[in-house]
């Protein structure tokens, strides 16, 4: 028997493993390609609490305890942490726990398919499920590579119970359903989906769940009581995502955020399927117990993005809504399972697929947002960077949809899986722009914070210069910082332990304290730290520099005090038409080192302290004090790129 032969008898289960195996090492190989987190700071938490529970089995951030999020994904990627003490090594293996987890999917999906289709067009559809454009999250550390698998086995046990409600398949479904919600708050979207399923069920089996109606308002009046009892309010329960609860929310405008994120949606899945879930909405099949489930997990979970997208991030956040696209591909089969009918409500339904995909203001969202949140997006642009121009995106995509939808009413029978390998082609072509195109892939995002938090091609420069173990305070002062340059280097050296703020905290709400500098320099809120990561200049021995970047890390004898404070001149040493500077902890002496810049090139006259000195090159001027002022009586602007007025640059000071 040829190889061919026994392929095609091969099983199905064999079939299935084959494509996890597959996905798994496929993305494995793509996630190597992502040197830094990037989608900030919510890698930076997840890292944050696997390290933690790694090292202590609490769930911490900056070493402060933090309930607010799921825990189940920090714990699924924990281990990475623990077995490797190098943190890229750690990051790696996350990356690859992150790839399996993903590809695991494929079996709910597979599972899923298989309560309405036969085997061959149930590979299909996981085949569908790990070939969607939202895999490249198996990349980054964060929920989504937990939540995709979990989410299509509730939608899994959903239609279980459906399609007969025991007492076990209930208890599964609510277990399921707590485990979702305590690795992404989101879950709580299949709250209302599980109660409205039953309801597009025909009448006369209404009775059948009232077991799963009164566990549900069972659960419900627990979680009330308990959060009641500890003094809270019941929107406690949400962690970190309750701060969307606090928002006003309009109808109108939620429902306009709901018809782009559909329109968005339609075009993420192909179009084809979308219709197809559109048709059998429409037909006795909406009376089946799948599809009694999948209008419901998508309308709800759509939802609730769109309110949130509504009133806190005015952007479509496909990554959180992705995760129906299964749903939309066992509608696809299902449909071709059934010959392709095409009666009048399929002409509708793709005729509304094809047309919802207009609605979606292309020209307006499409920004640098796209990368983390919208990838459908993300080919569009790279067309837009070569091909058209950004007025005519919308047409473009517009015209995708309509070859889709043509594509549905017009495939022959016999031809019926052209429509999914359409759809596999679409997303393979889409890949490119996605993972690599240097103007808006993921790669260039990931390399983007890498080098924005550091220049050192030695990730873990700090851990190799102080020990992991050490005790490293970083004071951000956003003036001379870029937030990269904490987290990136928060995140590889473990030896990171805090941060603190001198004028305004980095993004992201994370645990930082408010660093205070009094007039005689020292540092207060910071605590003793062994050691401190900054742009400042402190009193203590620098035990490690990033030049390009100006950080250094000192090494603290006693308090943390600045050994200089300046004003007027900026971060490359240039001065303006005045300056001064005033020593900390000094001998009563200082030398200031004046040099002359390439904007004046005849020797420059330069009042220190009052008195009038002549510099030509570079000159090294001592003043009897601890303080000086610096005037420059001729300054020059360097052109329209940069309008400073600039006079003399500062290389430094001695005693």
């Amino acid at each position: 028997m040829t190889l061919f032969a026994r392929a095609r008898t091969a099983p199905a289960w064999a079939w299935l493993a084959a494509i996890v195996v597959a996905s798994a090492a496929f993305r494995i190989v793509l996630a190597r390609q992502m040197v830094a987190p990037w989608i900030m700071v919510d890698e930076l938490i997840y890292s944050e609490l696997a390290k933690s529970f790694a090292a202590s089995g609490h769930f911490l951030v900056r070493g402060v305890p933090s309930h607010g999020y799921g825990f189940v994904y920090p714990v699924l990627i924990a281990p990475a942490f623990r077995l490797f003490s190098s943190v890229p090594q750690a990051y790696t293996a996350a990356k690859a726990i992150d790839s399996v987890l993903m590809s695991l999917a494929a079996v709910p999906a597979y599972l899923l398919a298989r309560r309405v289709v036969r085997p061959g067009l149930a590979l299909v559809v996981a085949v569908l499920t790990v070939a969607v454009p939202s895999m490249v999250y198996t990349g980054t550390l964060m929920t989504e590579n937990a939540f995709y698998p979990l989410f299509l086995t509730c939608a899994l046990v959903l239609v279980l119970v459906l399609e007969r409600p025991t007492v076990l398949r209930v208890a599964a479904l609510l277990a399921l359903s707590l485990l979702a919600f305590l690795t992404r708050a989101q879950a709580v979207a299949l709250v209302p989906a599980i109660l409205t399923a039953p309801l597009l069920l025909p009448r006369a089996r209404w009775r059948e769940f009232r077991l799963l109606y009164g566990v549900l308002l069972g659960a419900g009046l627990v979680v009330l009581g308990y959060e009641v009892a500890r003094g809270n309010s019941p929107l406690a329960a949400l962690g970190a995502y309750r701060a969307a609860t606090g928002s006003s929310y309009s109808a109108a405008t939620v429902l306009r955020w709901l018809v782009y994120h559909l329109g968005e949606l339609d075009l993420y899945v192909g179009v084809a399927p979308f219709a197809a879930l559109g048709f059998l909405a429409f037909t006795k099949e909406r009376s089946r117990p799948f599809v009694a489930a999948a209008l419901p997990l998508t309308g709800w979970l759509v939802l609730e993005v769109a309110a949130f997208a509504s009133t806190q991030s005015q952007r479509i956040e496909e990554r959180n809504m992705f995760f129906v696209a299964p749903l939309f591909f066992v509608a696809l089969a299902l449909w071709i399972e059934r010959g392709l009918p095409r009666p009048r409500a399929a002409s509708a339904s793709a005729l509304v697929a094809a047309a919802l995909v207009g609605v979606v203001p292309f020209s307006g969202l499409l920004n640098g947002n796209a990368t983390s949140d919208t990838l459908a997006f993300l080919p569009l642009w790279t067309l837009q960077d070569t091909i058209t121009t950004l007025d005519e995106i919308g047409a473009v995509a517009v015209g995708v949809a309509i070859a889709f939808a043509l594509l549905f009413l017009l495939v022959p029978v016999r031809y019926a899986l052209a429509l999914p390998a359409a759809l596999l082609a679409l997303y393979a072509v889409a890949l490119w722009p996605i993972e690599a195109n240097p103007h808006g892939g993921i790669h260039h995002a990931s390399l983007g914070a890498l080098f924005g938090g550091t220049s050192k091609p030695d990730r873990e420069w700090i851990d190799h210069a102080v020990g992991p173990s050490a005790d490293v305070a970083v004071l951000y002062d956003s003036p001379t910082m870029d937030k990269f340059t904490v987290w990136t280097n928060e995140f590889f050296n473990r030896s990171v332990r805090q941060v603190a703020y001198t004028t305004d905290p980095t993004p992201g709400g994370l645990p930082e304290a408010h660093a205070r500098i009094g007039r005689d320099g020292y540092v207060q809120g910071l605590g003793q730290p062994r050691y401190v990561l900054t742009t400042l200049p402190l009193i203590g021995q620098a035990v490690a520099r990033d030049r390009i970047k100006n950080l250094t890390v000192w090494r603290i004898e006693r308090r943390v005090r600045l050994a200089y404070r300046t004003e007027g001149v900026y971060a490359d040493g240039w001065t303006g038409a005045h300056a001064s500077i005033e020593r900390f902890a000094c001998p009563g002496s200082t030398t200031i080192h004046l040099r002359q810049g390439k904007l004046f090139p005849q020797p420059q006259i330069v009042l220190v302290n009052g008195r009038s000195y002549r510099i030509a090159g570079t000159r090294a001027i001592q003043v009897r004090s601890c303080s000086a002022t610096i005037d420059v009586p001729v300054t020059r602007i360097p052109g329209p790129a940069d309008t400073r007025q600039l006079g003399i640059i500062v290389d430094g000071f001695t005693s």
